[in-house]
């Protein structure tokens, strides 16, 4: 039995999508998966075969998901806001058997979503004919042993040092990496998330395992509406943010107090400025700070309640996942999450060390409870005066600083001490705080050694190509100009 069909067995008329318009309950969400899954294999296309999909967040595009699911069909959701070779590139090295898009994509040999849908029926494939799904029995994971096994999605990295990496992700590593989180933060019938991230990275497509396996709802506002609008029209409970959207949630108050009413705010991707905690915990949101990758299917550690104060770990390790420090400080991780390799040229590359073991490439600690603190990445680091310097450390120290809204730190070279520190920071005002009170604070917090050398305002960051994340290779270019360039 597939996943789909095993939550409209369990949840039957329960809701499973929200959105603007109306509620799908679990089996209408089966019923136009089946109808999508006939559509492909009439195409021709078998299970195990690759569909890339090239949509922003939309309810057409969860329902291909949840038909590539129900087929055996791999599932590729790509950026799309890639710039147009960029996306043509990793189109070419993914040799999918169909590449489906939401419409505004034009890309030779692709297909709309629509085309999938159901055009007998009026509107869309959103409108199909429900049946109830009879309970035979319970979904046997003894059974589907081999099925857990295959592959079902390839999720890309963020890039954020180098090229973007195809990651193959199994049934396995999805259903477990739902059912650690689930643990930690409860989320079932009743229950609803905001799908506030995007269905390409690790973090939005893994809400979709969990509502299918505990019963919970998503909800999906329209694409022209804010982040605070949709907490308006959505009944939430549960919300996954990044530092910027959480930044802009707290500036209204409408916002805030919706934040304030819900069960767990899950705050993710790059680290987050001191203001920007205390002002959370201030306003009683029940933050939670978590650690993850998208090798090892979203969240590696979480903390067990929302925080109370600010914190320097990221919570503590989540059920069916390993980690450790190897000597050199970098943390190591394994267990049922993890996912399969890399594909490369057709083929997926494991990455696992003789003893199975993913290096994460990041530098941390892990305490004897499970707690787990990141320091920086690996590749990050550089070398001043002799001791090993991670940039993020010095970045989290800046955004300890009254002001200081978020922060970069690059290495210049310099001829005494080999490298040292030079920081791009963002502020609240435009000078202020000024650079006598930020080296006089970062002193006091970092020593001499780590305390940048100079400090570039900046007004909006550059970043990756499609993406939300800061271009630190950009600034590290930057830093190399003239002042006066």
């Amino acid at each position: 039995m597939d996943i789909v069909t095993r939550a409209a067995q369990l949840f039957g008329n329960s809701p499973a999508l929200q959105t603007a318009d109306r509620t799908l309950s679990f089996n209408e969400c089966n019923a136009v998966a089946e109808g999508i899954a006939s559509r492909l294999s009439s195409r021709g296309i078998s299970p195990g075969e690759i569909v890339a999909t090239i949509s922003p967040n939309t309810p057409e595009l969860v329902m291909l998901l949840f038909g590539l699911l129900k087929a055996g069909i791999i599932a590729a959701p790509l950026n799309y806001r890639f710039p147009e070779h960029l996306l043509g590139n990793t189109i070419e090295k993914l040799q999918p058997s169909l590449i489906v898009t939401s419409g505004t994509t034009a890309l030779k040999g692709s297909i709309s979503i629509a085309e999938l849908l159901d055009s007998d029926l009026p509107g869309t494939a959103l409108h199909a004919t429900t049946n109830t799904v009879p309970a035979n029995n319970p979904f046997d994971m003894a059974e589907n042993l081999e099925e857990m096994h295959q592959p079902v999605t390839i999720i890309h990295t963020s890039a954020s040092s180098g090229e973007a990496k195809a990651a193959v992700h199994s049934f396995a590593n999805h259903w477990y990496s739902a059912l650690g989180s689930n643990e930690n933060i409860p989320f079932g019938a009743g229950d609803c998330w905001l799908l506030s991230l995007p269905l390409y990275h690790i973090g939005g497509y893994s809400l979709l395992f969990r509502s299918l396996i505990s019963g919970g709802s998503l909800a999906l506002g329209k694409s022209d509406e804010s982040l605070g609008q949709s907490l308006q029209n959505f009944p939430l409970t549960h919300l996954s943010v990044v530092p910027t959207q959480l930044y802009r949630l707290l500036a209204d108050n409408k916002s805030t107090a919706l934040m304030q009413a819900m069960k767990a705010v899950l705050l993710g991707g790059s680290s987050a400025p001191k203001s920007l905690i205390e002002e959370a915990v201030l306003q009683h949101i029940p933050l939670y700070l978590s650690y993850g990758s998208t090798e090892m299917s979203s969240q590696i550690a979480t903390t067990p309640a929302p925080i109370v104060g600010i914190q320097e770990n990221s919570g503590r390790l989540l059920p069916w996942r390993e980690l450790k420090v190897s000597q050199d400080g970098e943390l190591l991780v394994k267990g049922a999450c993890l996912f399969q390799g890399y594909l490369r040229e057709g083929k997926i590359e494991p990455q696992t060390d003789n003893c199975g073991w993913f290096h994460t490439s990041d530098i941390g600690t892990v305490t004897d409870d499970g707690s787990v603190t990141v320091a920086g990445r690996k590749d990050n680091m550089f070398i001043s005066g002799g001791e090993n310097i991670h940039p993020e450390e010095i970045e989290t120290a800046l955004m300890m600083i009254d002001g200081v809204l978020e922060a970069l730190v690059v290495p210049v070279n310099e001829d005494e001490y080999g490298q040292r520190p030079v920081a791009f920071i963002k502020t609240v005002e435009e000078n202020k705080p000024d650079e006598i009170t930020i080296t006089k604070a970062m002193g006091s917090m970092v020593g001499k050694l780590k305390s940048p050398t100079h400090y570039s305002r900046v007004k909006e960051w550059a970043t990756l190509p499609g993406s939300q994340k800061i271009d630190r290779g950009f600034y590290k270019k930057l830093s190399l100009l003239p002042p006066d360039a």
